[in-house]
């Protein structure tokens, strides 16, 4: 049977390739991927890689690769949909075990739901600027909020008693899609009201800018101060970060850094006052989930909780999620301000950004809180750090990391470095300690295969436009299939690959699943060697340039040798070879403006 792309996804996201691989194969941490030694050949050099960002396994010495799925039907050497099976029980989903009626129904009323939360959010947003709204402008007034920010994150406010309600019921909705979604409620007495009334409402949106739930404020002392919505048919709330769309329509691509916050308005007065990598995660605790979507987005992780106990609680959790994924993690120290909004309000943004330049690593947090809690002037105390460190430092993997941090240990509170490397030792080596460093292999990396009869430029340039288009959809979708044309790709594979990304892919639809897309093996292993490649993209502005610009002189090539071609046929008449000669000088001043 055929499961639906929703179903896949939902069962590919919660098995975490790094954790399914792990279970078959010891994998070493190396930038931002991890290596082993391939299950499927014989190698004494690890070249399998895992790409814990792009949920994609490939090696570069036998050319196998794939997702999750197809790691578990090659490994366990089963079908598909066995493989699905297996994902879906690990994790605890239960599959249907037919396409039913129910099915359908079910799919329906979820796009339902979210046709539902999208008139919502555009029936508050313009709520909010109605004269009955007073109580809501006065707050955006008092938080400073320009238009730009309240359209951006669709901020808007709700209104009395059963307004969304009706207006719902009149857009064309039934009672069973509105109360899906969560924003309307039935009394006892078969009353509808609304959950939201007189309340500033934060929309939360997915990163394929989606509404999937509320956050309602309250405008006076009641409470509770915040409302939420409640999980239901498209809204898990340990499964999104509120924000992420927004700061990926401002920072595309693979951020340098994305700063994590507690609240709603930590993160809409952050972006409205210049730092739009920001996100803000639905309660305190980060999940395994979200840790996934931060390792994804960005390259470094800033941990900006507030400065209270469960802030700081939040701190350590998140610590040991994002750590656990291989995560670059910073913690914000900031001063004179209880959080992230009441600093940049105080002391402006240049003043924050310099806190995120500072953000300290995470071992100094830990040091940092050690000190806290030790006299070091103590003896005992002094003993007690010493050890406390040394637990902290036999954690860091990467010995030059290491190092690094017992030279500025050492030279702080006055330990000898030796006295530290014998602790570490011990702990990593047991009593007998190492007297060397233990230095990793390198992975033997080969690029990908090239198909005979292209040549190796034109196999590369058109890798680098199946690569642009997987990874960078939003940027490169629509510009990159309006220049370069199915008949001007060389290679038949790339064609194949290119059509089905062109009739499938969207700029907002996420690619997670594409590899899904594609049944043959052969092409599955291609597509994963791809993604896995580098192409030292450091600029993906500039890479979609460079496409454009080489297919923009390709097809006006095609176009003067075309051209050139007519001139040639002695049977056309003086018109035709006239308008063909203005035709051609055209061709030519458009190519030498291509440089």
């Amino acid at each position: 049977m055929r499961y639906s792309d929703e179903l896949l996804e939902e069962i590919r996201s919660r098995n975490d390739i790094i954790d399914v691989i792990s279970q078959y194969v010891t994998l070493k941490r190396s930038g931002r991927n991890y290596f082993g030694l391939c299950p499927f050949h014989n190698e004494k050099s690890p070249s399998f890689s895992v790409s814990p960002d792009k949920q994609i396994f490939h090696c570069f010495g036998c050319g196998v690769g794939g997702n999750v799925f197809h790691f578990i039907q090659k490994i366990e050497n089963i079908s598909f949909v066995e493989s699905v099976q297996i994902l879906a029980d690990r994790v605890g989903i239960k599959l249907p075990t037919y396409a039913s009626y129910e099915d359908e129904k079910g799919a329906k009323l979820k796009a339902k739901v979210y046709d539902v939360n999208k008139f919502t959010a555009e029936f508050y947003h313009k709520n909010l600027y109605r004269p009955e709204s007073k109580p809501g402008q006065e707050y955006i007034k008092k938080r400073k909020l320009d238009n730009n920010t309240l359209k951006s994150f669709m901020i808007g406010y709700s209104g009395q008693f059963d307004e969304l309600y009706k207006a719902l019921r009149k857009e064309g909705f039934e009672d069973e899609e509105i109360l899906a979604s969560g924003l309307v409620n039935k009394s006892e007495k078969g009353m509808y009201i609304d959950r939201y009334r007189n309340r500033v409402m934060f929309p939360i949106q997915d990163v394929r800018n989606r509404v999937i739930a509320f956050g309602g404020r309250v405008l006076d002392d009641s409470k509770p101060k915040y409302i939420n919505s409640p999980e239901n048919i498209v809204y898990s709330k340990g499964r999104n970060l509120f924000g992420l769309n927004v700061a990926k329509r401002f920072n595309p691509g693979v951020m340098k850094r994305l700063l994590i916050v507690e609240g709603y308005m930590d993160a809409i007065s952050l972006f409205q006052r210049g730092i739009t990598n920001v996100v803000a995660s639905l309660g305190t605790a980060l999940t395994d989930a979200q840790g996934r979507l931060l390792r994804k987005s960005t390259e470094q992780v800033i941990l900006g909780y507030d400065a209270d106990g469960a802030g700081q609680q939040a701190i350590v959790r998140g610590m040991e999620i994002l750590q656990s994924m291989g995560c670059d993690i910073r913690v914000l120290q900031i001063s004179g301000a209880k959080d992230p909004d009441e600093f940049v309000v105080k002391y402006g943004p240049d003043k924050f950004r310099k806190c995120m330049d500072d953000a300290i690593s995470v071992v100094e947090y830990k040091v940092k809180n050690l000190k806290k809690e030790l006299n070091i002037d103590n003896v005992s105390d002094k003993i007690k750090f010493l050890n406390a460190i040394a637990k902290i430092l036999s954690e860091v993997s990467n010995s030059m990391e290491r190092e690094v941090y017992v030279d500025k240990i050492a030279q702080t509170y006055n330990i000898s470095k030796e006295a530290i490397y014998a602790e570490i030792n011990k702990r990593l080596y047991g009593s007998k300690g190492a007297s060397s460093k233990t230095l990793e292999a390198k992975p033997n990396i080969v690029r990908p295969k090239q198909e005979e009869k292209v040549d190796e430029q034109t196999s590369r340039r058109e890798q680098m436009v199946i690569y642009l288009l997987i990874n960078y959809p939003q940027e490169a979708f629509e510009r990159i299939k309006q220049i370069v044309s199915i008949e001007s790709i060389k290679s038949e594979k790339n064609k194949n690959i290119i059509q089905v990304l062109y009739d499938k892919l969207s700029p907002n639809e996420s690619i997670d699943n594409v590899l899904n897309w594609f049944e043959d093996s052969d092409t599955i292993n291609y597509i994963s060697g791809i993604l896995a490649y580098d192409f030292e993209i450091s600029d993906v502005e500039k890479g979609i340039e460079d496409i454009e610009k080489t297919y923009k002189k390709h097809n006006l090539i095609m176009k003067r040798n075309e051209i050139v071609n007519k001139l040639n046929d002695q049977t056309i008449s003086k018109e035709e070879a006239s308008n063909l000669g203005k035709e051609l000088n055209d061709v030519i001043i458009n190519l030498a403006k291509i440089k």
